[in-house]
């Protein structure tokens, strides 16, 4: 498994990520357990979750019992150590979690003792802000996304606040490495720049949505990425099972996450599966699996640190992790560029 440098820090990731917001619903937890063991055992030194998770459905009862089933594996195994370890501050507007306040200086300390306690270690390798407060056009929200009401002073003075809090926590220990999520190239130059001033801790990564489906980050993040050290951690590089080729002709198989959320959180359309159909003709063109080249691809973009995927079953995992196996030619990357122009923005 290869390791790309994280950032700045100095800590290195393997190009796959284990997710794990499924642990707790979906994913129970010996199977969850089993999980970890099988992705650290193949290679994967980088496991993913947040406070808020599992989701699907998101809600108070479950809510930070996928740090809870990670946490019982770091006290039963005694393996803390042997990974690099990655949880989320949830932002503004999660009813939830806090009533749905901000992030601020006020709630980054207990929310860090918070997952320290459930995660059962004393250390967390990266701390992500899992989305701004002024909001975002992730999550579907970029048809009609509007920043015109932002307040440009507050939101600045916003990010002062947290850096300074951030800083305390990397000086008392209990955090290693700040990144950022489901944030925009805009937010996420602020975000350096102030830490530049400040001498607070650097952004060394963003998760966002990023697959053959989902090609947004292509554009203006890509390069900030490159040229600032911020790696892409991609989540959802599977475009949530679109791309396995499990939904197409309205195929709903049991337990899959169309079966629970069946508009997969604003991803269904009819030009999406045109997309899929358009990439699966690829990987049958060239005898891949679609699942393979899908990761593949991922692999070769110049500004990804690793790919975050999740699998609600063991046997999953199994497939996955076999796709670092493959490298893709310069015929099928060209073939997947004349399906991606065909097929723009499908959701």
């Amino acid at each position: 498994m290869k390791m790309n440098p994280l950032g700045r820090t100095g800590m290195t990731v393997s190009e796959l990520c284990l997710g794990t917001m499924t642990f707790g619903t979906q994913t129970p937890e010996a199977e969850a357990h089993a999980q970890i063991d099988m992705a650290l055992a193949e290679g994967v030194n980088f496991v993913d979750t947040a406070e808020m998770y599992p989701v699907n459905p998101v809600s108070a009862e479950t809510l930070g019992n996928s740090e809870r089933i990670i946490g019982n594996w770091n006290a039963r195994t005694g393996r803390r150590g042997d990974y690099i370890l990655a949880t989320k501050h949830s932002g503004e507007g999660m009813r939830h979690v806090r009533d749905g306040a901000p992030i601020s200086s006020e709630t980054i300390g207990p929310t860090i003792e918070a997952s320290l306690k459930r995660l059962k270690t004393d250390y967390i390798d990266l701390y992500q802000f899992h989305w701004p407060n002024r909001g975002s056009y992730m999550f579907r929200q970029n048809w009609t996304y509007d920043p015109s009401r932002q307040n440009r002073e507050e939101t600045l003075a916003n990010m002062e606040d947290c850096l300074e809090a951030l800083q305390r926590e990397v000086e008392r220990g209990t955090i290693r490495a700040f990144g950022l999520s489901n944030e925009s190239a805009w937010g996420t130059a602020q975000w350096l720049r102030l830490a530049e001033e400040s001498g607070g801790p650097r952004a060394a990564s963003i998760q966002n949505e990023y697959s053959l489906v989902c090609r947004m980050y292509d554009t203006d993040l890509a390069e900030l990425s490159v040229n600032e050290d911020v790696g892409l951690l991609a989540f959802s590089p599977l475009g949530t099972g679109l791309l396995t080729g499990k939904y197409q002709g309205g195929a709903v198989p049991e337990g899959s996450r169309k079966a629970i959320s069946p508009e997969l959180g604003g991803r269904h359309s009819p030009r999406v599966y045109d997309a899929v159909a358009a990439y699966l003709e690829v990987a049958e063109r060239h005898g891949l699996d679609p699942v393979h080249m899908a990761l593949a691809w991922c692999r070769t973009r110049p500004f990804m640190a690793s790919a975050i995927f999740g699998a609600t079953r063991l046997p999953q995992l199994e497939h996955l992790l076999k796709s670092v196996e493959l490298e893709l030619s310069q015929v099928v990357l060209d073939d997947i560029n004349a399906a991606h122009r065909a097929h723009p923005m499908p959701y």
